[in-house]
């Protein structure tokens, strides 16, 4: 098991940053990638960013260019700053860790995956 731990969320207006951050704990070995993934009612949930040892990282076609994700291995720490914010970009973020199993696309075959509580990102003036 993986227990993820979001922070940082808020209300900012278009064109500001936010930085997220998301501590692990628990079974860290077991998982080989990190990321964000984020969801707004009525739509499905989508992939944000993503990172892995393996594989680099991985945007969403929306965010790239403005979102960068990152780790700190040593504190078991994920973090997603966000610059150049829309009201687009409002929704739920979710710190997610997963033992994915292939590499492509939106790295969505995962042979187990944890979540976060989720942190209430909202982009509005």
């Amino acid at each position: 098991q993986v227990q993820l731990v979001e922070s940082g969320g808020g209300l900012v207006q278009p064109g500001g940053s936010l930085r997220l951050s998301c501590t692990a704990s628990g079974n860290i070995p077991s998982i080989n990638t990190l990321g964000w993934y984020r969801q707004t009612p009525g739509k499905e949930r989508e992939l944000v960013a993503a990172i892995a040892v393996r594989a680099g990282t991985n945007y969403a076609d929306s965010v790239k260019g403005r979102f960068t994700v990152s780790k700190d291995n040593a504190k078991n720490m994920v973090y997603l700053e966000m610059n150049s914010l829309k009201p687009e970009d409002t929704a739920v973020y979710f710190c997610y860790a997963a033992r994915v199993l292939d590499y492509t696309g939106t790295w969505s075959d995962m042979e187990y995956d944890y979540y976060g509580r989720g942190t209430q990102v909202t982009v509005s003036s």
